[in-house]
């Protein structure tokens, strides 16, 4: 949460003129509900479900760039099927950015508090690593972030 998936992505597709597509709000669009709603309604595990089966619909898509929430990699079926899609990165951002970007945001199901957070962010990073970059994103600004990623993803 607030390294910057949904912004850069944005940027990104720009910078490649590919399309855009967000997967938390694909599965808000499907569902008729917001995310923080079917966390609150059906609880996580279902939501994960609904997020492995937007992957799924992506499957035939071309020249998009998706922006997965901070839970879709975790998943082993996810990134077997994202690896088989295209290129995945991973926006690796302190979390003490993470954590101003984001904070008083009540729209994150799972935001918690700073010791929370960086539990979280612990529990996922060796699953984050599997991506097949990863780019420091701290420091940089969304256009140079879709500079760099656009780099890496033509070497």
């Amino acid at each position: 949460m607030g390294a910057g998936k949904t912004t850069v992505g944005r940027a990104l597709a720009l910078h490649l003129e590919y399309a855009f597509f967000d997967l938390d709000e694909l599965i808000a669009a499907r569902m008729g509900k917001s995310v923080q709603e079917i966390f609150a309604e059906l609880g996580e595990a279902e939501f994960r479900s609904f997020e492995s089966e937007a992957i799924q619909s992506c499957r035939d898509m071309v020249r998009s760039v998706i922006a997965l929430g901070g839970g879709a990699y975790v998943q082993e079926e996810n990134r077997t099927l994202l690896r088989a899609i295209g290129k995945t990165v991973w926006l690796d951002c302190p979390l003490e950015v993470c954590l101003t970007r984001i904070s008083g945001d009540k729209s994150r199901p799972l935001l918690g508090d700073s010791d929370e957070m960086k539990a979280l962010l612990a529990q996922r990073r060796a699953a984050y690593a599997q991506a097949d970059y990863a780019v420091g994103a701290g420091d940089l600004f969304p256009e140079e972030l879709a500079i760099k990623i656009t780099t890496l993803l033509s070497k």
